[in-house]
Parts: structure tokens; sequence; C-alpha cells
């Protein structure tokens, strides 16, 4: 989940308690197989028609168990280069609507990115959804949304918003941690500082995304 308080400039969250998705049978090649959507898809509405659906995880991990599998099995300059990656994803999407979203101090939006990871730790952007889904398949999935819902409106609506002197607006909040929400992007930050967080190729030292 990937939430943006503001577009001119780019303010971006990300957060960590998202989710994984399995297929509820092991991937392979035949040829027979290519019909059998139980490879293939993840979907719930799929997956649970299968005798091999577990309906007390749902078929999926939380990222945070996720990245300790990899950690485990890749190590860890690999699973931190795979989160990087998908870091990379996210800021490359929103550069190129940028100029076309509408910059509204009232609006924010939070998008669900669908990234695909194959065997060799490589993300591939899937989709992105505007209006990411809420709905819960299992308790994970409900206290991972509950937190996602709490802790998206305590950034867009800070503790001050009600104050007379707040602007009012949901870039207000100028924390770069709200509950399971961590900032990845600040481009107003980033343009203060000019030239002095990127390398001679243009690319964000601090960030090592693409710029």
């Amino acid at each position: 989940y990937v939430l943006v308080t503001n577009y001119r400039p780019l303010r971006v969250y990300m957060y960590e308690l998202g989710f994984c998705r399995f297929c509820v049978e092991k991937y392979n090649n035949d040829f027979e197989n290519k019909d059998n959507m139980f490879i293939h898809l993840t979907n719930v509405a799929i997956a649970k028609q299968s005798s091999n659906y577990n309906d007390k995880h749902g078929g999926k991990w939380t990222l945070k168990n996720f990245s300790f599998y990899l950690e485990q099995t890749w190590g860890k300059a690999a699973n931190e280069k795979l989160w990087e990656d998908i870091n990379s994803i996210v800021y490359v999407s929103l550069k190129a609507t940028q100029a076309v979203v509408i910059n509204d101090k009232h609006c924010f939006e939070m998008y669900g990115f669908d990234v695909l990871i194959d065997d060799t730790l490589k993300p591939w952007l899937i989709e992105v959804n505007a209006s990411a889904s809420l709905t819960t398949t299992t308790e994970i999935d409900r206290q991972i949304k509950m937190n996602l819902i709490n802790d998206t409106f305590r950034i867009v609506i800070p503790p001050d918003w009600g104050e007379d002197s707040s602007k009012k607006g949901t870039n207000t909040c100028k924390e770069s941690t709200v509950g399971f929400y961590n900032l990845i992007i600040d481009e107003a930050n980033d343009n203060k500082m000019g030239d002095k967080n990127k390398d001679n190729k243009g690319i964000n030292k601090k960030t090592n995304l693409w710029k």
C-alpha cells in the first residue's frame, strides 16, 4: 500500500504491513497444466475453489514474514535490493502521472501496488489499484487493513488539524514514520538539498531511488 499526500512535489509513504499472495498449487511449465488456474492465479475467488485452499491464512504471507524468509534464503543484500527495486517502481510509476493528476491540498490517494516477483527476485509491476480493496478474508487481513485505515487517517488528519492555525490540508503531517507507514519519497526536501544527495548519474544516494 502506498499513500500519496502530495503530487507536486511528491510526498509518498510506503506501508510495511502489506501482504503476499501465493497460488494454492505449485507452478510448473508442463503444457498440460496451461489451463490450471490454481497454479497461475492467486485471486481468493479462484483459490478458494481448490481443495488445497487454507481458509486460515488464505494463501497469504505478511510482507514482514516474506522479507524474513528472503533474508534467510537469499541473504540480507538480495532482500534489501528487492525492496529498493520495489520503491523505485513506485517512484517511476508516480512520476509518470505526476503532471496530469490534480494536485489538491485537501485530497490524498492510497494505492494498492500489485507486484510480481520472479525467481531471480526481480519485481514486475502488474497494476496499480486506485481503489485498493479493504475487504478481509482472514484474521491477519483484518488486522492489516484496520491498521492501514487508522494510520492513513493519522497522516492525512494530524493532531493539529482541527486547530485554527492549521492549514487544513492532507499534506500537513511532517513525520517520516507514522504507525506502519514510512516516508520513502519527499521531493520538497530533496529539492532543498539540491544535488548534494545525488551521485554523478543523478541517482539519489540517500534512498537509492532513480531520480
